[in-house]
């Protein structure tokens, strides 16, 4: 690896090395090492987190990257089981940038923190001359107060089966549409929304979750094959249950893609004990109906995740590879 190319960007494989071999290797604690979506403070008390976006194109059917900025930062705070709190907002503006747009990207951000009961404490602003970069980059660092301790992508075991909150891929597929300027002629739209109410509900509930983790950057797959590692599990996944729109399908044929590879931003996966799983299935469900379990913890094939079709046939899911969609966040 002797420069960065598209592919140390995309959520997967390369990005994995990137981070591990740059990264962790200089900043190296125990924290760090969880590789948890925020990290965990102040003895268990807090989640911290931090994200950049650069979405390409700014605005896209249902959000922009004002309401993604928001939506991610604390979507990875309620991953840990916190309610988010507080956030810094740091902006680089290009020279001749819309104030009109800055002030609609803004309006969704404030309408998106109003959701999670968080506000913006502290920021920046910078402009950059025109041309240096591409009209805006925002990056929104969060703090929120643990409401349920424990959760961990690290603590995965057999008595866990997996689930998903909703249909996959639309993220990804929206971009792809908007940016290609191809007109679906469906209502194919970004799942970007804030996930702590939904989570909220499950701790309410007093679900026993072992893991939860946002499907953003490489998806389904990149979640899957993280966890896996992690907990030095085998995840089975049937499937002909993963959730998939038709128009998601249709993208992911022209793309050569795998739904599961495409980027969400308001989906996530979950590892719920076997015990409760009917119950965190009623409660996703008043959510969106497209929730389902899509498969089982296993120990066949330790640090793997193995695809079971409905043919009876199975193979590994392996981390996406390659540049996939940059700058879908």
């Amino acid at each position: 690896m002797e420069t960065i190319k598209l592919a140390h960007g995309n959520g997967g494989e390369e990005n994995n090395k990137l981070i591990s071999e740059v990264f962790y290797k200089a900043f190296e604690n125990e924290i760090l090492a969880k590789s948890e979506d925020a990290a965990i403070i102040e003895d268990g008390k807090l989640a911290f987190s931090t994200d950049s976006f650069t979405v390409s194109p700014l605005f896209f059917n249902g959000a922009n990257i004002g309401k993604l900025a928001i939506c991610g930062t604390c979507n990875d705070l309620a991953m840990m089981g916190a309610k988010p709190k507080y956030l810094t907002c740091s902006v680089i503006i290009e020279e001749g940038f819309s104030v009109k747009d800055l002030k609609t990207i803004v309006a969704s951000m404030k309408e998106e923190l109003e959701k999670n009961g968080a506000i913006v404490v502290s920021g920046d602003t910078k402009v950059m001359p025109k041309g240096t970069i591409d009209k805006i980059i925002i990056n929104t660092t969060g703090i929120g107060e643990i409401t349920k301790a424990n959760i961990s992508s690290n603590n995965i075991t057999t008595e866990d089966i997996i689930l998903v909150n909703r249909d996959i891929g639309a993220h990804g597929a929206t971009i792809f549409t908007a940016r290609e300027g191809i007109d679906m002629s469906s209502s194919l739209q970004s799942d970007c929304a804030s996930l702590y109410p939904v989570v909220k509900a499950l701790i309410d509930a007093n679900i026993n979750i072992t893991a939860l983790r946002d499907a953003t950057r490489g998806g389904v797959s990149a979640v899957l094959n993280e966890w896996s590692k992690q907990s030095n599990i085998c995840v089975e996944v049937e499937e002909d249950t993963i959730p998939v729109s038709d128009e998601v399908n249709g993208v992911c044929e022209m793309l050569g893609f795998e739904p599961t590879a495409l980027a969400n931003e308001g989906t996530f996966v979950l590892a719920i004990n076997k015990a409760d799983k009917d119950k965190a299935l009623e409660i996703l469900k008043k959510f969106n109906q497209n929730a389902t379990i899509i498969g089982k913890v296993t120990s066949q094939y330790p640090q793997k995740v193995v695809l079971n079709s409905a043919y009876g046939t199975s193979r590994f899911l392996d981390t996406p590879t390659g540049e996939l969609l940059p700058r879908i966040c």
